[in-house]
């Protein structure tokens, strides 16, 4: 049985933080969870086995423990259990393959604010055929909405409004499936849709390959306001079909002159969901996460949604 979202899982704490936000997004879709552990035998035991344990039965406990517990705080919600002997990236890809969306954990935020993440999770969001969402560790349902005002219980948190959802808008390179993801986010969510688009000039889109990882800050100069007027009535103009789809969704438009990443790190600060695109190579041995998502995956603490198109 095919299942709408799948998370790994490996027994860390991020990837339990993935597989309580995957049950979430199950819920708010109203699908069935595939929680996946994959493994492979060593020539020698690995030093995280316990002693009293083989590998494939460590590896069964790492699947049970992430499975009950996600059961346990979402009653109700359909999971299955996905054990998977074969090397990790691989079989992640396989099983995102298999469903309309992966989760994988982070291992939180680094020195200077960003993800920490792995070459496993790298290669996935690479070479994956549908959307990656990456959830650093720690991160709760308190962290999807916005600040409780008083006399708010905990419990009472999913009453208290979504934080916003962000997408990067690409003129260059627009993508259907991108912006419904987002503005499919949004609707899900009841919350508001922040597009941000960045120019780097009438020649050169700041979603430029020549692009790197986002810097501290945002540039100072003004652009010119012929400029800034064209790019506010394109993004406007590609808005607004998915406005006429989506009338609920209430959009705010970001425009501006620099960098993508930087203002797309700036934009998601305080949001509850990024999503940014990848253009699919083709090629696996080419895969690439494209250097706007790259910047954006390390230097962005709410979760971030990869999504692949041509």
């Amino acid at each position: 049985m095919l299942h709408d979202i799948a998370v790994g899982v490996d027994g860390s704490p991020a990837g339990l933080a993935a597989a309580h936000w995957a049950a979430r997004e199950a819920g708010r879709r109203g699908t069935g969870l595939s929680v996946v552990h994959v493994w492979h035998p060593h020539p020698r035991p690995a030093s995280y086995v316990p002693l009293d344990r083989t590998e494939h039965q460590w590896a069964e406990q790492i699947l049970r423990e992430a499975a009950d517990a996600v059961r346990g705080a979402h009653p109700g919600l359909r999971v299955t259990e996905r054990l998977v002997c074969d090397a990790t990236a691989a079989a992640l890809v396989g099983a995102a393959a298999d469903a309309d969306l992966l989760v994988l954990g982070s291992l939180g935020l680094g020195a200077v604010g960003g993800f920490v993440t792995g070459s496993v999770s790298q290669r996935v969001v690479a070479r994956s055929p549908k959307p990656v969402v990456l959830v650093r560790a720690g991160r709760s349902e308190a962290g999807e909405h916005l600040p409780a005002v008083d006399g708010i219980a905990p419990e009472e948190i999913p009453e208290t409004p979504y934080r916003p959802v962000v997408l990067g808008l690409d003129l260059a390179h627009p993508c259907d499936e991108l912006v419904e993801f987002a503005f499919d986010a949004a609707r899900r969510r009841g919350t508001v849709l922040r597009v941000v688009h960045a120019f780097r000039g009438p020649a050169r889109s700041a979603f430029d390959p020549a692009e790197t990882a986002a810097p501290a800050a945002v540039p100072g100069s003004a652009p010119g306001p012929e400029a800034l007027a064209a790019a506010e009535s394109a993004v406007t103009g590609a808005l607004r079909p998915w406005r006429e789809k989506y009338p609920a969704v209430p959009v705010t438009q970001l425009v501006s002159e620099g960098r993508a990443a930087v203002a797309l790190v700036h934009a998601a600060k305080g949001a509850g969901l990024l999503v940014v695109g990848r253009r699919a190579s083709g090629h696996r041995l080419g895969a690439h996460t494209g250097p706007v998502a790259h910047a954006v995956v390390h230097h962005v603490g709410c979760p971030v949604v990869v999504v692949p198109h041509d």
